[in-house]
């Protein structure tokens, strides 16, 4: 399977009907309750097309910038243990993305590929962005890639994390699952230890799944709103040919895995390797999806490197 979401939806699917069945209400949780808990006061939030934004953004304002994209079901803290380190050398802007954290759902409701694309396109011109780099996670890869796409010119570097949407040739053009009416039970009912369940299969060994960061996660899918746009942005999801998109790719692209990926398996970077103009793999052994989570270090350390040569080194040279 290819596409880590389409596992994710279908275990989220037998978690919603025990969660049912337990009876359990799981109200949401107030979105000062969440500014509280993590970092409101180094958060900032942009309108984009009457969509509030919530971002960070740290390091020298005039280093090059780097946007940080997470996953599906994430936040921008997913990215709490490599922002302090990059920050030290690069302008690290992350975000909860349409949909999810505090950012929450869209007013339009639309959560399109096309419309995650052109809300960035827009989230980037209001931060004034001549140009910028790129590092995206799963969902966030999906949406760094076709963001690269889309404006060639202005991306520098470009680092795919497990990134999704590069199905088989044959499902171009279907959706890749159905939205059960049972799924509606996860508005009100998201018991934490199912949550646990789901989660910890984006780790290679569960162990690495904190208690904080157990708590985020639910805590984040409790945000206002996020459950109904989980729910509306698996509604449209629907599977395109990425090949076209990819081509139009110029920056130099890191595709870095887990060995123990069981969502979206790192034998996929040899699909996208073979469209992108110019890029270079990583798998890393012992990690699963979240490999900015589970061993923060060792992924960052292969990231690090790949920016340096190809941004600092690059901005250095007379």
């Amino acid at each position: 399977m290819t596409n880590g979401h389409w596992r994710g939806v279908l275990l989220i699917s037998a978690l919603v009907l025990a969660a049912g069945l337990y009876g359990l209400w799981t109200p949401d949780v107030e979105r000062a309750q969440l500014q509280q808990r993590y970092g409101a006061n180094s958060e900032l939030v942009l309108d984009v097309d009457g969509l509030r934004v919530n971002y960070q953004d740290s390091g020298p304002a005039d280093a090059p910038a780097l946007l940080l994209l997470h996953g599906f079901g994430s936040s921008l803290q997913t990215w709490d243990a490599w922002s302090a380190r990059l920050a030290m050398k690069f302008r690290v802007i992350r975000l909860d993305l349409p949909g999810f954290g505090l950012t929450g759902e869209s007013p339009s409701k639309n959560y399109s590929q096309d419309q995650d694309v052109a809300t960035l396109v827009d989230f980037v011109n209001k931060l004034n962005l001549s140009s910028y780099s790129i590092v995206g996670h799963s969902l966030g890869g999906k949406m760094a890639w076709g963001l690269a796409a889309a404006q060639p010119e202005r991306v520098k570097a470009l680092v795919l994390m497990a990134p999704d949407g590069f199905a088989p040739e044959t499902q171009w053009g279907t959706k890749p699952y159905e939205v059960p009416a049972i799924m509606q039970l996860m508005k009100i009912c998201l018991p934490k230890p199912l949550v646990r369940r789901f989660v910890g299969t984006a780790f290679s060994d569960p162990q690495w799944l904190t208690e904080p960061m157990l708590d985020r996660y639910h805590d984040m899918l409790r945000a206002p709103g996020v459950r109904g746009a989980i729910l509306d942005r698996a509604d449209q999801t629907t599977y395109t040919n990425p090949i076209p998109r990819l081509k139009q790719i110029q920056a130099p692209t890191l595709l870095i895995w887990g060995a123990d990926d069981h969502m979206i398996p790192s034998s996929n970077a040899a699909s996208y390797a073979a469209v992108l103009q110019r890029s270079s793999t990583v798998v890393l052994p012992r990690l699963g999806h979240v490999i900015q989570e589970e061993q923060p270090e060792t992924g960052l350390a292969q990231v690090e490197d790949f920016l340096s040569v190809h941004l600092l080194r690059t901005r250095d040279t007379p």
